[in-house]
This record gives C-alpha cells, structure tokens and sequence, in this order.
C-alpha cells in the first residue's frame, strides 16, 4: 500500500534531488497547511530546476528565481501548455505564506500539492524509462490541524531552505553527460503519447484564483473575508440568499460583497445579484458596502452611493475600502470652496479649480483643463491638489510626466508650494514612495514600479486603489496606447493638464478622458491669456528659401558652382537633390549662414540693443544643430564660442548648459535644440524663436510656439517689459497650418514583435480557407499556430498587463479557438494580445527579414501585390551575392541566386518562401547596415519670398456647440440682439426670438444649448460671452464717474466693477467680496462713510443684469 502521492519517486535514483522535498511537502499538511504551502513551492523550485540541469534544449535565464525559470521561452516551449497555471498557482501560494500573514486552507494546499504531482508526474513522463505515476489519491493526505504559523517563522523556514540549494549554472556543469541522453528520451517519450493534465472543476479554478487575488490584496480567510454568507430578505421564496464573499472591516461591520460568475459569462450577470446582497447586508448591519462583482478575468467595482459601477484590474485592500466607505460622510463639499492665493490668484486658474470641482461634485472621475502654455497648469493642479486634500477628497497622488526633468520640475514645483505635502521622485533612489503621499514618475518607470515596487513588509506597494488622483502632464503627448495600462490599472480619479488637445486615433485625448470632442473641463487659451495681458503674443517673419523649397539642382548652379558639385558628390547623388536632403545628409553653409545673419540683424535685442536677446533654434537634427553652432562660431568669433550652444540629449551635462540659458546674466543667448527643448522648459527671457524645421503635428508647434509666450518684466530695459516675441520660419509651418488647422499627426505605431506576431495569426487565418486544407498546408498552418501559442503561453500573468486582458489571453490559449479564426477573433488577438507578446531575444535585422517574408507570403495567399516588398528581397539577395567569402553564405549559394530570378517570384508557392525565409534570415547580419554619406556644401542660396504676420490664435477646433455659440457671437457682435445685449439695451420678444433661433437650430439643438449651458437664460449667456461694451458699462456709472466725492480708492473700485462687467456681461454680487475687489478694500469698507453710493452701485449692478434678461412686454 502506498503511503504517499510521490512514493513512485523514491523508485527512481535520479529524481533524488527534489524527491525528498515533495515527500516532506505532503508530510507538512499535518503541520500546517502554510508549511505545506512552502515546502510545496520549494519542491517545485527543485524539480524545475532538475530539468533545467539535465535538459540540453534548456539554458539558464538571466535570473534563476522559481519565476523566472517556469516563465522562461525554453521551458514553456517543452512543457504540456496546461501545466503553467497549475505551476503559477503553487508560486502564488507559496508567496502568499511567506510574504503575507494570510491563512492558508487545507484545501488550497492539498490543491498545490496535486499540482505538484501534476509537474513530477510530467517529468516521469517524459525522461524515465517507464511512466509509473499513479492519479493523486487524497484519502492518502494525513489530517492535521489548521493552525496559523507566525509569519517570521513561515519566512525563515523559506530563507533557511533557499540557502542550501546549489547555483543553476552548477547543476547543469555537473550533469552534462546526461543532458543529451535524456533530452532524446523526452523527443522520444513526448512523441508516443500524450501526457494529459488533470483538470480542476471550473469553478474550483475561479475560486481559487479569486481567494489568491483576494490574499495579496491582504485579506485574511476566516478573518476578514467569509464564504457563502446567509442573507435574509432576498426576493425569492426562501426569502434567503448566499453571498460568494463577504468582506469585513476591523469593526465587524461589512466592507463589501463580491459576486462571482463563471468564467465563461458576463460579470454583469452578477450585477442586480450583488446589489440585492448589498440591500439586505445594509439593513442587516446599518452599512452599505461597497460592490465586486467579477467573472474570475474581469473585476466591476459599484460604490452605488457615489458612482456608477467601473472595471477595475483588482480587488481593493482592507484600508482602501475602509476608506472608501468613510469618504461617503468625511468629504466635504465642493462648493464655495477657499482657493489659496498664495498658490493661484489669476481669476482663470481659480475657475479652472472650480470647473474640476463642479465636475467632481456631478460624479465624474476625469477632468481635462486646456491651458495656453505659460498660463501656470501645473500651479492650478497644485491648487487643486491643495483644495482636494483639504476637503478629503484625495489622500496618494500620482503625477506622470514623459520627460525626467518635467517630473523633476514639478516635484520641486509642488514642494515649493505645498511643503506640508510628503514628496518622492520615483526616479530618485533616495526618495521612499511608501512614506510619501505623492509620487512623481515618468510613465516607462511607473509600468516598471507596479510590478515591481513593494512596501516593508514584502506586499504589492502600487495596488490598483492606492491612488486616489493621477495627474497626467502633456497628456496629449504621454497618452498613447502602450501607457493606457497604467490609468486602466489604478482606480484613481485622472486630471490632464495640456495645451492643445486634439482628436486622432489611440491618442485621442478627449477620449481618454470620456468628454466630447472639443469640449475639455475648462480651456484657457492663448488668445485670451494674451488679451488679459497674463502672456505675450508674436510676430512672425516667413521666409522661403530657394534650396529649402525647391532643393539644389546642378543646372541652376554658376560654372564654378558646378565645378565644385561635381568633385563634392557620387555619382549615385545624380543632378537634382531633393529639398528634403538639406539639413538630412546636406548641409550647406550659406542656407545656414543667412538664418544665423537674418536673426542677428532682426532678432530682438535686449540690454538697450546691444545683445541679441534669448534666442531658440529648432534643428530638424544633431548634425543639423552642431553646424548651426560651428557656423554661428565661424561668421562670429568675437563671442569665443560661448553665445551659442547645441542643447539636446546626446549632450552630456545638458543640464547645466539649460541651467546657463536660463540665466538672463550668462552669456548664453542661442540655444539649438533638438526635441528638447520644444516643451516644458520655461524660459521668460526668450524673446525669438527660429523654426529651422518642418514640423506637422499640431500639438507640438503650438508647444514650440509656447517657448516663447511668457512675461518678462524689465528684459529691455528699466521699465521696459517683454511685449511680444519674434518667430523665423523657414520651413513653411506656419503656411501649412493656415491651411491644415488639425495638422497631420503620427499614428500609433506597432513594435516590431507586434507585427511580426499580427502577419503569424494573418497566415493563420488565411490558411483556413477550403483551397488549403491538403495535408502540407494544415500542418504548416499548425507549425505557425504552435508558434503563436508558444508566445502566448510565455506571457506572466502576474504581470499588470497581462492581468488586465486575462480573459482574451486564457480565450486564446486553448488551441481548439485557432481551429476557425473569425474576423472579430483576429481584431482581438490584434488589441488585446499582441501588444503583451515578450520580444524574442533574437537578431533585429534576422526578425525584419522575417516581417518582409511573411508580408509576401500573406500577398501570396491574398492574391495581393508584393513588388515592394519583392525588391527589398532581391536587393538583400544582391547584398549577400557580394560576401563570397563567408561560409554561410556560400552554403545559401542556390537560394541566394534563385531569388533574384523573376522566375522564381511568379511560381514560388508559400513553402518555397518559408525556405527563403529559414536560409536567409541569419545571414542578414553580416550585411553592413546603409549609410547615408553626409555632404557639406557651400552653393549660394536664394531667398524666394519674406512674410510678415501676426499670431495665429485658432489652436483648437470649432467643433463643438460651446466654441460655435462663441465663435459665432464674436463674430456677429453688431447683429440687433446681440448690439442690444452689449450696450445694455433691453430687449423684445422679437429679440429674443431671433437669439434662440441661432442658439437652437442654426448651431445646435436646444438639447444641445441644455447640455452645455443648463438654464441659463439665452440672453444672460450672450451677455456673459460678448461682455458689456466698455463705453455703455461707463455710461452706466457716470454719475460716479464723474463725481469728485469719490476718493481715489472709490473711484479705483467703481472702475474694477466696470472692468468686470466689460468682461463678464453680469455680475453677481457675491463677487465683491472676492479678489480683485476684496483686495481694493471691499465695498462696505471703502463706502462706510457714505452708503448711499454703496447702495446705488448694488442698484446700477443690478439693473445691467435685469437688462441683460428681462424682454419688454413680457
């Protein structure tokens, strides 16, 4: 009688290394089901590493941890694919007893002990000489006690363990006779038969999959968390009801429910189940809790008291939603809330506080603010910050930025200005993120710190609710399809801060942010900042150059000229350059010497027109940057190489050189940037700007124009301020986005491995067709199939990434699901699992070559054209022709030649391509990569044409209902109504007809005009958009005006309402109690003396309003 799972072990000598651990694993269940859990994950770390040192098709990964050894390409392209998630479960588990003070159940250990026997039970399989494992026989299993071991006892065990074992590297130096011997046994056993995996019931798998979930998120089973909890008042019969997971607080009262579905069916089944639990717990217990309802892939989150139901990629811990419940009554509202001054004190930043607050008081989550570059967005989201956390609102943020020094100066930013605020710069070693409570981060760290960041006592420090506000900067840069995963994977509250949003595929902004095209929280825009004086406006002067609009064509040249391109250039270079070459691989000096002389001569100067003011130049490249600076040196040595400097990324230290240009003392005045400096470097001294580049997406060249907007006092002179910039184009941008407003924007672009793995599951598809299915084309189809598997297989699932697409990764694990691919299956395989698949380890320009295959195989079975990608084949082949001297291509020799025969492309079928393929993808490499040569010219250039214009102030679309009513008022000024409305005339009915006609059906529906305007009456809002005309809001307070019993400070104040009127249109009189007027001594102070005139400025106040609705005769 056998007395242990693993007896058929103890038979065979060469299993010793981990059979003993497997024994003493099923032997710990008596003691402990934690211990069981341990020793059970240590007896698969050395059975997997027995493999690993006697398999010779396995290398030893960079790390050997137990992780990365069953995750590794090798090892999952041997093992039976339905044995991975049998192998993850006991690492789950085994982490979950030594890292967290979690109970572990019998029943979860005695299931990673039969998931053990599963893994030795295969490798029986496949490297003895008879399989002898027998089915797992539970009624062998010794009960025990289930008892809580102290988690410092559980980890030392584990550490104590760890210790003994031997390095990987030495295992398999040791047993490298036998790797081959019983690598060829697997071949063959593996070929015999099929080994077959147990499988766990459906819902066995789902629940226990959820216990972990719920475990690393920190909750205790029979502590906190109890299964199946009986419910009374549930509408049925019974009038009783059991609720999958009940999850508890410290006070004993429930935090929330959790409603399971299977796996196979949509979690909102479990929606109206889960609320009705919820109803009868609430009236059970005086707390309502919060809602999971999940399907086991994907989670749904529903705190009916405050939001509607979302998905999240986790289950909350326990003071997560501790948190959430109190937040139901510690927050406070969001109305006249206190703005500190201190912070903002510009009237649009306050009302950008205040739009984010409305939208956070109507429930949603996301707010957009459109800010004009230089009009202080990261100081408003200090503000906000600042009112959310007094409020209770928030407690962790997160800020995100896609640029190092942009993370470093809004850290700096924020502690200046909240020092209370405990800060930490996830780029900084020294900063603790678990003591802060905000995190600075680029977005590439902060995907990285998810997975990998933990607190002190071994837990996930990022959970998916540990922030409570995201802060995105730029978000129309920073928002693009690889990064998404980080705002799907925490359940925070998301603010975008940027300067032009734009609409376009996988980057679209308003998307991200679930608001109408066009429509952000509050916009801000340059035009306005300049018309209140808060930034400056530019001038432009264009100019078209005749080799950077027409390039350098020998028949143009002067004889001498000509004299000189024929000894310069190859004779592949031909007679006619094309413009795009200047400043790519042709640099000629007089097109750069006439900029640098046009800038000295008509660039601002500053220090009473003795110095050429802060200049910055975009240069479409390094090289192109570094010849501007040696130019600049060459035409002016009197400033010793010190006035102009290329800034950029491949400079070292460049920091210290932006350190020096933004000194306004230092001597640096002209900085060439490439990229760099075209964003989020705030310099107030810039006074030019040169567009030495083609530049065609929209929301960089209104960030370049940005450099340049803001303020600078004294900068010409005492007295003197900035008042405007200059802008040198040479490059045709700002004739293009007259003429192209949206600009052309760069679409998502797919990662190399991505497109390789699209073509694979393409061909996939294609070889499903009737016509293919002989014999060879099915098994090559299952080759190419096996290929995608493997991939697939390969992906962690503990991985955030992952995790947030389980469904479609297990849904297209199974390979009876590649039997038939649909179109809506490979646009999944396309969104979903693609952009996770792990890049090979493998040679570039081996994998290129595999892309340009594979696109002329698909043509083949698509019947397309494939001469492009036909000729780039050839070319490689004429390439390879010409490296005789190299065996390996000299073995490729017929293949090689057959290729560049056009017979050979009008009969191959898709096995001959393969055969291309195979042979010459590794010869690749020794293919020398081309090089552009560089020239450096000196022909005359020519200048064709000079503009000079003022600013362009439309940056973004009038798409939406709320920019047409505006841009059509503005621009209708004089119409009747409108005149009437702006020089505080009352109106008709007749008037008032003519408003709603054009408000309700000529730009929108009054669906519409309700939506974006509520009730505000139609005649307030167009007095509110046009403002009051300056001499009628005069006219209105002459008599004070014109009075000498005002003191100067009366009369100041009386002038403020005016202002504000001219603005505004209305004025509500809560507003004189705020800044500007509470600064200029309030009206009750100011008119103490004399309150009559108090009085009849609230009169005069409050007939232009009634003018600005009442209608006359109605």
């Amino acid at each position: 009688m056998l007395l242990s799972n693993f007896h058929f072990l103890v038979e065979k000598p060469h299993y010793e290394s981990f059979t003993n651990a497997c024994l003493e694993a099923e032997k710990a269940l008596i003691v402990s089901p934690a211990t069981c859990a341990i020793l059970t994950r240590r007896a698969l770390e050395l059975a997997v590493k027995w493999v690993y040192s006697f398999d010779s098709a396995l290398k030893a990964p960079y790390q050997d941890n137990l992780s990365s050894l069953i995750h590794h390409h090798g090892f999952l392209s041997i093992i039976d694919e339905d044995l991975l998630p049998l192998l993850r479960y006991i690492v789950k588990l085994g982490n979950v007893a030594v890292h967290t003070n979690s109970m572990i159940t019998r029943e979860e250990a005695i299931l990673s002990l039969h998931n053990l026997h599963q893994f030795v039970s295969w490798i029986d399989y496949c490297y003895s000489d008879e399989y002898t494992a027998a089915d797992f026989d539970e009624s062998l299993l010794q009960i025990g006690e289930e008892k809580r071991e102290r988690p410092e006892e559980l980890k030392d065990l584990y550490e104590r363990l760890s210790s003994k074992d031997k390095r990987l590297e030495e295992m398999m130096k040791e047993n490298e006779q036998l790797r081959a011997l019983l690598t060829a046994k697997r071949e063959a056993n593996t070929k015999e038969y099929d080994f077959q995996v147990d499988e766990s019931s459906e819902f066995e798998t789902r629940k226990k999959y959820i216990d972990l979930d719920l475990k690393l998120a920190g909750w205790e089973f029979k502590k906190d968390v109890v299964i199946e909890y009986p419910v009374v008042g549930m509408p049925n019969q019974e009038g009783i009801g059991y609720v999958d997971y009940v999850l508890f607080g410290d006070n004993g009262k429930p935090l929330a429910v959790i409603e399971a579905k299977r796996t196979t069916a949509d979690p909102n089944k479990g929606k109206q189940q889960a609320k009705l639990y919820a109803d009868c717990i609430e009236k059970m217990y005086g707390q309502r809790p919060i809602i999971f309802y999940t399907n086991g892939f994907e989670t749904n989150i529903w705190d009916d008291l405050n939001y509607p139901a979302r998905k999240i990629s986790g289950f909350y811990n326990k003071e997560e939603l501790r948190l959430l419940i109190d937040r139901r009554t510690m927050n406070l509202p969001l109305k006249n809330v206190k703005i500190n001054d201190n912070i903002t004190n510009r009237y649009y930043q306050k009302e950008a506080v205040l739009a984010v607050c409305d939208a956070l008081e109507k429930k949603r989550r996301k707010a957009l603010l459109v800010m004009a570059t230089g009009s202080g967005k990261t100081r408003t989201a200090i503000s906000i910050v600042d009112v959310l956390t007094r409020h209770n609102w928030v407690k962790n943020i997160l800020f995100l930025a896609d640029r190092k020094t942009l993370v470093t100066q809004a850290k700096n930013n924020f502690s200046h200005l909240l020092p209370n605020l405990t800060l930490c710069n996830l780029l900084d070693n020294k900063d603790n993120p678990e003591e802060s409570r905000m995190v600075f981060s680029t977005y590439p760290t902060m995907m990285n710190a998810i997975d990998e960041a933990k607190r002190k006592d071994g837990k996930r420090l990022f959970t998916v609710g540990h922030f409570d506000l995201i802060i995105v900067d730029e978000s129309h840069r920073s928002i693009y399809k690889k990064y998404r995963a980080i705002f799907h994977y925490f359940d925070a509250m998301l603010l975008g801060l940027t300067a032009t949003p734009k609409d376009e595929i996988d980057r679209n902004t308003y998307e991200v942010f679930d608001l109408e095209n066009g429509v952000p929280t509050y916009a801000y825009e340059l035009d306005q900042a300049v018309q209140d004086g808060y930034l400056v406006d530019y001038r432009t002067i264009e100019t078209k150059l005749k080799f950077l609009e027409e390039g350098i064509h020998y028949d143009d040249l002067s004889e001498e000229e000509k004299e000189r391109y024929e000894e310069t250039f190859d004779d592949e270079v031909g007679e006619d350059i094309d413009s795009a070459a200047l400043n790519e691989w042709l640099f000629n000096d007089d097109t750069i010497d006439t900029v640098l002389k046009n800038l000295m001569e008509k660039g601002i100067r500053v220090e009473g027109g003795d110095k050429l003011g802060k200049t910055i130049i975009f240069a479409k490249n390094h090289r192109h940057a570094e010849r501007i600076v040696q130019r600049f040196d060459q035409l002016f040595p009197e400033y010793k190489g010190g006035f102009a400097r290329v800034i950029d990324y491949s400079v070292n230290y460049y920091q210290t050189l932006i350190d020096d240009f933004s000194d306004r003392n230092k001597l640096l005045q002209i900085a060439v940037s490439v990229d760099m400096l075209d964003t989020g470097v705030d310099i107030p001294e810039v006074v030019n700007l040169v567009f030495f580049k083609k530049v065609r997406s929209k929301s960089k060249f209104w960030q370049m124009i940005g450099r340049g907007t803001r303020l600078c006092k004294d900068l010409l002179g005492i007295d003197q301020d900035k008042t405007h910039f200059l802008i040198f184009d040479y490059c045709g941008n700002f004739e293009f986005f007259r003429e192209n407003p949206k600009g052309i924007e760069g679409k998502a672009v797919e990662s190399l491995t991505e497109r390789l793995f699209n073509s694979k599951v393409e061909i996939i598809k294609e070889l499903q067709h009737l016509q293919y299915q002989e014999e060879e084309y099915i098994a090559h189809r299952n080759e190419f199939i096996d290929e995608v598997l493997a991939e697939i297989n390969k992906l962690n699932e503990e991985n955030f990434r992952v995790r947030q697409h389980i469904q479609y990764v297990h849904k297209f694990k199974n390979r009876a699901k590649w039997d038939s691919l649909a179109a809506m299956d490979v646009n999944e395989i396309k969104k979903y699992i693609s952009p996770l698949i792990v890049p090979l380890n493998d040679d570039e320009f081996a994998k290129r070559f595999d892309l340009l295959m594979y696109t002329i195989e698909l043509a083949k079975l698509q019947t397309k054209n494939a001469t492009k990608p036909i000729k780039s084949v050839i070319r490689t082949a004429e390439a390879l022709s010409r490296l005789g001297s190299i065996p390996q291509v000299v073995e490729q020799k017929y293949i090689i030649e057959k290729v560049q025969t056009e017979e050979f492309w009008s009969e191959a079928d898709i096995f001959e391509l393969e055969t291309v393929r195979e042979a010459l993808r590794d010869l690749v490499k020794f293919l020398e990569k081309e090089t552009q040569k560089i020239y450096y010219t000196n022909f005359k250039d020519e200048i064709l044409e000079v503009k000079e214009n003022g600013p362009m102030f439309d940056v973004n679309d009038l798409q939406s209902y709320r920019k047409k009513v505006h841009h059509y008022l503005h621009e209708h000024r004089d119409q009747i109504a409108i005149y009437k409305l702006r020089n505080n005339k009352k109106l008709t009915a007749q008037d008032l007809k003519a408003l709603e006609e054009i408000l309700w059906n000529e730009l929108g529906t009054k669906e519409d005009y309700q939506k974006e305007f509520g009730e505000t009456p139609v005649t307030k809002l167009v007095r509110q958009i046009v403002g009051l005309d300056p001499q009628a809001a005069n006219e209105a307070f002459s008599e004070f005006l014109s009075s000498e019993r005002l003191n100067i400070n009366q009369s100041r104040f009386v002038k403020l309402i005016i202002d504000y009127f001219v603005r505004n249109g209305v004025m509500d009189k809560k507003v004189l109690q705020e800044e500007p007027f509470k600064t200029a001594g309030g009206i009750v102070e100011l008119f103490k003396d004399n309150m009559d005139d108090a009085r009849k400025i609230i009169r005069i106040i409050d007939e232009i309003n009634k003018n600005s609705e009442d209608i006359v005769g109605a």
